[in-house]
């Protein structure tokens, strides 16, 4: 099984865009190659996906088991060539002051070599002791290589290689110059999404390119190859929950909507129920549907558009007072409330959340949550997640105000901060609207509980 981690020494060291060009550059020279994120995170992984070809899936300490993270890179990368696996922050960096959750932690699980990203602007023997440190806090983690960042030019390059070859035993992987291409626009809350950006497909061009010229890609294969092979670990069977008539779960997707993990939209097909993509920017008319899934996005950036689509709006509404189940996670959440306002930017939305949402320019909410369910969950019949805490994450800069007093929550917040810093997760008729972003595991099968809400919700409608 081949495949390797690549890290950096600290955060922006420009991991994420040489993780972009190896996948493209790997998938171009004819590999199969399966991409891999740690942590909790949409925007890179959208950019690996489309580099590579085929969904990333992502790898978290806070919501996955070991075994989960073991099988899950065993049950993707089975008809892969090679995996890569971006990390997420520096290789030592973590939660916990044990390393417990770092990427070494993550490579030494999956006994992953690891490619050390190096930014190495005005450094030259300074890169040794640097290398050194990293190899000596844990002898365990396997530093194969390095790939040196933003170089000055040639001259700057043969320094860095005399110093390393002198005094380290690491492999020079690639030397990559400082180069104003290899940069993916950046806005108020990071990277640009590929969904957003027009001309995704000509930057992941333009950076394999860079990249296949000055990274060794044979001698990063022949590291990969060298991985141990992962354990076939084998674990209870989870008992998936099969619908007894045909559903069809109505899926947002346009370039305000696309933060959905890939794992959670295979546990919905898994059940038999078929995803149908809406677009609440371009479509006029809501499809035939029994359920609405609206994840998160950036609707803010499309204020306009999506106030302009009345037509959708009003539908969307009217289905879900007519009782239609819908969970909407973030960016979805904002959509359904009355309005959604961000600087001078002010548009209707859908108005089916009786509350006003208005960014901020600080964080409302950031991190890893802990959530316990309210005897208001509608889903709370239907297979109760294994752990009566549920661990998840939200990323939102917008609030809610002017919120009805007389709503009903489905999550008391442990850890987090949700709509109100106590609760998440408004109810209201057949729908479920939160802040939380949830991730369909071992721990919380929650598309299976949300198909078997459905289909209840189908049968005792006819």
């Amino acid at each position: 099984m081949s495949h390797f981690l690549i890290s950096a020494a600290h955060k922006s060291s420009g991991k994420t865009t040489l993780s972009i060009g190896l996948c493209a550059a790997l998938a171009e020279s004819g590999s199969i190659v399966q991409p891999f994120k740690k942590g909790p995170d949409y925007i890179d992984p959208m950019w690996l996906s489309k580099a590579a070809g085929r969904p990333c899936h992502n790898l978290d300490f806070y919501t996955m088991q070991q075994d989960e993270i073991i099988n899950t890179i065993r049950h993707y990368s089975q008809d892969a060539d090679i995996s890569v696996i971006e990390g997420n922050k520096g290789l030592y960096d973590g939660l916990d002051l044990d390393g417990s959750n770092s990427n070494a932690a993550l490579a030494s699980l999956v006994k992953a070599p690891v490619i050390l990203v190096l930014d190495a602007r005005g450094m030259t023997r300074g890169i040794a002791p640097l290398i050194l440190g990293y190899q000596a806090f844990d002898k365990e983690i396997n530093i194969a290589g390095v790939i040196l960042n933003q170089l000055g030019g040639a001259r700057h390059e043969s320094k860095l290689h005399a110093v390393i070859e002198h005094y380290t035993d690491v492999k020079v992987i690639g030397s990559v110059y400082k180069n104003s291409a290899l940069s993916i626009d950046e806005r108020h809350l990071g990277l640009m999404p590929s969904n957003e950006d027009d001309s995704a497909e000509n930057k992941i061009i333009q950076i394999r390119d860079i990249v296949k010229d000055q990274v060794n890609l044979d001698l990063l294969r022949s590291i990969a190859k060298q991985a141990v092979d992962l354990p076939d670990i084998k674990t209870p069977k989870q008992e998936t929950i099969q619908i007894t008539s045909p559903l069809k779960i109505g899926i947002v997707e346009n370039d305000a909507f696309g933060f959905y993990y890939p794992d959670d939209l295979d546990a919905i097909r898994a059940t038999g129920a078929e995803l149908v993509s809406i677009d609440t920017i371009r479509d006029d008319k809501l499809p035939q549907i029994d359920a609405l899934f609206i994840g998160g996005g950036f609707p803010e950036t499309r204020i306009k558009e999506l106030e302009s689509n009345q037509s959708m709006r009003l539908q969307i509404k009217s289905a879900l007072q007519d009782g239609l189940p819908c969970y909407a996670e973030c960016g979805g959440l904002m959509y359904l409330s009355r309005h959604l306002s961000w600087n001078e930017h002010k548009g209707e939305m859908v108005g089916f959340i009786p509350a006003d949402c208005v960014m901020h320019k600080a964080p409302q909410g950031r991190g890893y949550i802990k959530l316990t369910e309210t005897t208001h969950h509608p889903w709370l019949p239907f297979k109760p997640a294994p752990d009566p805490v549920i661990a998840g994450h939200e990323f939102h800069y917008s609030a809610l105000e002017n919120l009805d007093t007389n709503v009903k929550f489905a999550y008391q917040v442990k850890r987090g901060s949700g709509i109100n810093g106590e609760a998440d997760g408004i109810v209201i008729n057949n729908t479920l609207a939160c802040y939380a972003h949830l991730r369909d595991t071992a721990a919380n099968h929650w598309a299976q509980r949300f198909i078997q809400f459905v289909q209840h919700c189908k049968q005792n409608r006819n």
